[in-house]
């Protein structure tokens, strides 16, 4: 399940572009019997995150990738509030055993080091926490590579495909642990 806000949803793409539909491509080819649920709505925050994580549990996913705070911190929202609302959101998808693979983000400069920092940390922090396996940065190489719609900040189609190779690439350890475990077993 891809858990999050707008680089989740697939801001700006046409349908069929977003990270997760790229994602269920890929672990088609690659032989997974895995299905991609796509829980991503634009504009949420880390508290919009907590008020629907219920809602997440209820599916019984095997593994959520869990992607927030881009907009709270795009709102200048205290990483420490931003911090208490993933962690209740990872608390409670640990207790329900359910995997995640955690994604962080970063923002533009003109935030602060200082700020930026502290962000970086929480998911750091948070990933060490909870044992979860966390990519450092979601938009990996997608800024190299300018793969930017003109808002500059959400991926274009070739953007979020290079975006679901990076989330499969950290998602790859928890399918082969599934797949051993459950071998005919679709997870959401």
């Amino acid at each position: 399940m891809a858990f999050g806000d707008s680089l989740t949803a697939g801001y700006g793409a046409d349908p069929g572009q977003s990270y997760p539909d790229n994602l269920q491509r890929d672990l088609d080819k690659a032989g997974y019997s895995y299905h991609v649920v796509n829980l991503g709505i634009s504009g949420e925050t880390t508290s919009d995150g907590l008020a629907r994580v219920d809602s997440v549990i209820a599916q019984k996913p095997s593994i959520v990738i869990l992607e927030f705070g881009g907009n709270d911190g795009l709102r200048g929202v205290p990483i420490s509030a931003a911090r208490a609302n993933l962690d209740q959101i990872m608390a409670r998808l640990v207790a329900a055993h359910i995997r995640i693979l955690l994604a962080g983000i970063t923002l533009p400069p003109n935030y602060g080091r200082e700020y930026i920092g502290q962000l970086q940390t929480m998911y750091q922090s948070l990933a060490t926490k909870y044992h979860v396996p966390l990519i450092p940065f979601l938009l990996e190489g997608v800024f190299e590579h300018g793969l930017f719609q003109q808002d500059g900040i959400h991926p274009n189609a070739e953007g979020y495909a290079m975006v679901a190779g990076t989330v499969l690439r950290y998602l790859r350890p928890l399918l082969t642990h599934a797949a051993a475990n459950h071998p005919t077993h679709r997870a959401d």
